[in-house]
């Protein structure tokens, strides 16, 4: 029997005025409801800018306790539309310790849980070390009143490892808010190929595990304030694979959009029927995933 949900994204761009950007998130969101989307799922950081251009400690003053006004605000919207939100935030957990968590409210409003970022990249353009603590809630899904979700948050989207621990313990769909986009100085075709393994590696954990995958990126160009490169032009490309990697729904790489897709949750259960690779998995042999390198 099929178990349809109705799912919402919002990729939009964001400024450096905050309550812009959330008035713009309110009225996505509200769009998206009145569609008949039971979740919607929002980009990564998607308050402010991306701030991790640049190291800068006066930034820290972004971030918010857990609960606090944010997910007051979230809540609240929520609860008005009766639909499930993931949302992403810069968490202040204690003077000195922050992190980037997802957080995953219910449609009463409630705080079904969240998820701390696990993976931290350190590149140019990308100083997340500087901000983020890394994870230490684990890969544990979120129960809410329409599934069991698998949220993880960008980074995270690139490790084969988090999204099976995610499967293993029950997930249902695995979600990704997401900040990606290309260096100006990329030539046109390493931003393709780019834009290829990131679309490609979140296809083969929806194969891999027979899951429907979810990613929401940020869409547009913010410039780097210390004006040492030019900036990031993010480059959305949200989309919603099937449990076979099929392609459900792709947006533009440019422009902000709202997508509404239909979900069939139940037919993870048949794909896994027709390829179990669950049931053919090698555990006893695994081992030596948990060290750094084989040598």
């Amino acid at each position: 029997m099929s178990r349809i949900i109705r799912l919402g994204i919002v990729q939009q761009s964001c400024t450096g005025d905050i309550k812009y950007n959330l008035e713009k998130l309110h009225r996505n969101i509200a769009s998206l409801a009145q569609a008949g989307a039971q979740l919607v799922v929002l980009q990564e950081l998607h308050n402010s800018l991306y701030f991790c251009q640049t190291e800068d400690t006066r930034l820290f003053d972004l971030a918010e306790p857990i609960p606090g006004p944010s997910t007051g605000f979230y809540s609240e919207i929520a609860a008005a539309y009766g639909i499930v939100l993931v949302t992403s935030l810069f968490e202040r957990r204690a003077a000195g310790l922050y992190h980037n968590t997802a957080v995953v409210f219910d449609k009463d409003g409630s705080i079904g849980g969240k998820y701390r970022k696990m993976h931290i990249p350190d590149d140019p353009a990308y100083y997340e070390k500087f901000y983020f603590t890394p994870g230490d809630i684990g890969f544990e899904p979120i129960q809410t009143s329409i599934g069991k979700l698998g949220v993880q948050v960008c980074w995270d989207q690139w490790y084969p490892e988090g999204a099976r621990m995610m499967a293993l313990k029950g997930a249902e769909i695995l979600i990704y808010p997401t900040a990606i986009g290309w260096e100006s100085s990329d030539s046109q075709d390493e931003k393709l190929r780019q834009l290829g393994a990131w679309v490609t590696v979140q296809r083969g954990h929806a194969v891999a595990n027979g899951l429907p995958v979810v990613a929401v990126n940020r869409v547009g160009h913010e410039p780097d304030p210390s004006g040492q490169t030019n900036g990031i032009q993010f480059w959305g490309n949200s989309f919603v694979a099937g449990p076979q990697g099929e392609m459900l729904a792709q947006a533009d790489n440019m422009k902000e959009e709202n997508l509404i897709v239909d979900i069939d949750l139940s037919r993870s259960e048949n794909v896994r029927r027709w390829w179990p690779f669950l049931r053919d998995r090698r555990i006893d042999e695994f081992g030596e995933l948990t060290k750094r390198f084989i040598d």
